[in-house]
Protein backbone atom coordinates (compact mmCIF):
# COMPACT_ATOMS: atom_id res chain seq x y z
CA UNK A 1 0.00 0.00 0.00
CA UNK A 2 1.05 3.48 -0.64
CA UNK A 3 2.44 5.43 2.29
CA UNK A 4 2.12 8.81 0.23
CA UNK A 5 -1.60 9.12 -0.30
CA UNK A 6 -3.08 12.07 -0.46
CA UNK A 7 -6.78 13.16 0.08
CA UNK A 8 -8.84 13.62 -3.04
CA UNK A 9 -12.79 14.93 -3.54
CA UNK A 10 -15.00 12.01 -4.53
CA UNK A 11 -16.83 12.55 -7.56
CA UNK A 12 -19.99 10.70 -8.55
CA UNK A 13 -17.65 7.79 -9.75
CA UNK A 14 -17.23 6.69 -6.27
CA UNK A 15 -20.48 6.17 -4.98
CA UNK A 16 -20.53 2.64 -4.90
CA UNK A 17 -17.33 2.19 -3.24
CA UNK A 18 -18.21 5.02 -0.66
CA UNK A 19 -21.89 3.22 0.00
CA UNK A 20 -20.00 0.15 0.71
CA UNK A 21 -17.92 1.72 3.58
CA UNK A 22 -20.29 3.74 4.85
CA UNK A 23 -22.77 0.51 5.21
CA UNK A 24 -19.91 -1.20 6.70
CA UNK A 25 -18.72 1.76 9.05
CA UNK A 26 -22.67 1.35 10.15
CA UNK A 27 -22.58 -2.20 10.84
CA UNK A 28 -19.30 -1.58 12.70
CA UNK A 29 -20.09 1.73 14.92
CA UNK A 30 -23.72 2.05 14.46
CA UNK A 31 -25.88 3.24 16.67
CA UNK A 32 -29.27 2.45 14.47
CA UNK A 33 -30.19 0.16 11.76
CA UNK A 34 -28.63 1.72 8.33
CA UNK A 35 -31.13 2.90 5.91
CA UNK A 36 -29.20 2.93 2.76
CA UNK A 37 -31.86 5.20 0.97
CA UNK A 38 -31.04 8.23 3.56
CA UNK A 39 -27.49 7.66 3.61
CA UNK A 40 -27.35 7.80 -0.17
CA UNK A 41 -29.76 11.25 0.08
CA UNK A 42 -26.53 12.38 2.11
CA UNK A 43 -23.80 10.69 0.29
CA UNK A 44 -25.29 11.77 -3.22
CA UNK A 45 -25.51 15.48 -3.47
CA UNK A 46 -21.87 15.48 -1.91
CA UNK A 47 -20.86 13.82 -4.36
CA UNK A 48 -22.12 17.15 -6.71
CA UNK A 49 -20.40 19.44 -4.40
CA UNK A 50 -24.06 19.85 -3.14
CA UNK A 51 -24.53 21.28 0.38
CA UNK A 52 -21.08 19.30 1.02
CA UNK A 53 -18.16 16.90 0.00
CA UNK A 54 -16.66 13.75 0.04
CA UNK A 55 -12.88 13.12 1.50
CA UNK A 56 -11.62 10.23 0.29
CA UNK A 57 -8.25 7.96 0.52
CA UNK A 58 -6.86 5.42 -1.55
CA UNK A 59 -6.37 4.95 -5.33
CA UNK A 60 -10.21 5.00 -7.68
CA UNK A 61 -10.32 1.48 -7.50
CA UNK A 62 -10.04 0.87 -3.99
CA UNK A 63 -11.12 3.36 -1.60
CA UNK A 64 -9.43 2.95 1.82
CA UNK A 65 -10.96 5.54 3.33
CA UNK A 66 -13.49 8.56 3.46
CA UNK A 67 -15.32 11.28 5.59
CA UNK A 68 -18.59 12.53 4.69
CA UNK A 69 -18.61 16.52 5.37
CA UNK A 70 -21.73 18.15 4.88
CA UNK A 71 -23.00 21.98 5.71
CA UNK A 72 -25.26 22.78 8.45
CA UNK A 73 -26.88 25.10 11.08
CA UNK A 74 -27.35 24.73 14.79
CA UNK A 75 -30.71 24.46 16.12
CA UNK A 76 -30.54 28.34 17.52
CA UNK A 77 -28.53 30.08 14.69
CA UNK A 78 -28.63 30.72 10.68
CA UNK A 79 -24.66 30.97 10.64
CA UNK A 80 -23.39 27.82 8.50
CA UNK A 81 -20.87 25.25 9.90
CA UNK A 82 -19.21 22.02 8.69
CA UNK A 83 -20.64 19.04 9.93
CA UNK A 84 -18.78 15.79 9.98
CA UNK A 85 -21.21 13.04 9.22
CA UNK A 86 -18.46 10.17 9.26
CA UNK A 87 -15.14 9.24 9.02
CA UNK A 88 -14.06 5.48 8.18
CA UNK A 89 -11.26 3.50 7.52
CA UNK A 90 -11.35 0.34 5.62
CA UNK A 91 -10.56 -2.40 8.79
CA UNK A 92 -7.87 -3.95 5.91
CA UNK A 93 -6.19 -0.49 5.84
CA UNK A 94 -6.23 0.74 9.87
CA UNK A 95 -2.46 -1.15 9.93
CA UNK A 96 -0.92 -0.06 6.90
CA UNK A 97 1.51 2.62 6.99
CA UNK A 98 0.14 6.09 5.70
CA UNK A 99 -1.96 7.95 8.62
CA UNK A 100 -5.08 7.63 6.72
CA UNK A 101 -7.18 8.61 9.42
CA UNK A 102 -4.86 11.53 10.39
CA UNK A 103 -4.71 12.44 6.65
CA UNK A 104 -8.78 12.92 6.59
CA UNK A 105 -8.35 14.48 9.60
CA UNK A 106 -6.48 17.35 8.31
CA UNK A 107 -8.44 17.53 5.06
CA UNK A 108 -11.64 18.41 7.33
CA UNK A 109 -9.40 21.14 9.05
CA UNK A 110 -8.20 22.78 5.50
CA UNK A 111 -11.79 22.12 4.09
CA UNK A 112 -13.01 24.10 7.73
CA UNK A 113 -10.14 26.64 6.93
CA UNK A 114 -10.59 27.19 3.30
CA UNK A 115 -14.43 27.91 3.44
CA UNK A 116 -14.23 29.90 6.93
CA UNK A 117 -16.18 27.58 8.61
CA UNK A 118 -16.15 26.14 11.87
CA UNK A 119 -15.70 22.24 11.95
CA UNK A 120 -17.92 20.04 14.28
CA UNK A 121 -16.52 16.86 14.27
CA UNK A 122 -16.19 14.07 16.87
CA UNK A 123 -16.38 10.58 18.42
CA UNK A 124 -20.03 8.68 18.57
CA UNK A 125 -19.12 5.26 19.01
CA UNK A 126 -17.59 2.30 21.18
CA UNK A 127 -15.09 0.82 19.16
CA UNK A 128 -11.58 1.64 19.91
CA UNK A 129 -12.49 5.05 21.74
CA UNK A 130 -9.47 5.86 23.38
CA UNK A 131 -7.57 5.85 20.29
CA UNK A 132 -9.82 7.80 18.63
CA UNK A 133 -10.05 10.52 21.26
CA UNK A 134 -6.07 10.44 21.44
CA UNK A 135 -5.84 11.03 17.64
CA UNK A 136 -9.05 14.22 17.61
CA UNK A 137 -6.93 15.42 20.56
CA UNK A 138 -3.81 15.76 18.82
CA UNK A 139 -5.76 17.14 15.47
CA UNK A 140 -8.41 19.31 16.69
CA UNK A 141 -7.13 20.00 20.73
CA UNK A 142 -9.37 19.80 23.68
CA UNK A 143 -12.93 18.15 22.80
CA UNK A 144 -15.71 20.78 24.03
CA UNK A 145 -17.75 17.97 25.16
CA UNK A 146 -19.12 14.84 25.14
CA UNK A 147 -21.86 11.90 23.92
CA UNK A 148 -24.00 9.77 26.23
CA UNK A 149 -25.92 7.14 24.42
CA UNK A 150 -28.75 5.69 27.25
CA UNK A 151 -31.44 2.98 26.45
CA UNK A 152 -29.16 1.86 23.49
CA UNK A 153 -26.44 0.03 21.68
CA UNK A 154 -23.45 0.51 18.95
CA UNK A 155 -21.83 -1.90 16.20
CA UNK A 156 -22.36 -5.33 16.60
CA UNK A 157 -24.24 -4.82 19.92
CA UNK A 158 -26.98 -3.09 17.64
CA UNK A 159 -27.64 -6.14 15.42
CA UNK A 160 -27.44 -8.80 18.66
CA UNK A 161 -30.69 -9.44 19.08
CA UNK A 162 -30.71 -9.71 22.43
Amino acid sequence: MDENLEVRIATPDDLDQIMNLALLMQQEIGIADANPHKILSEIYPSLHLDGGLVGVIGPKDRIEGGILLRFGTLFYSDEKVLEEKGLFIHPDCRSAKGGRARKLCEFAKQTSDSLGLPLLIGVLNDVRTKGKLRLYERQFGEPIGAFFLYNGRSGPELTRGD
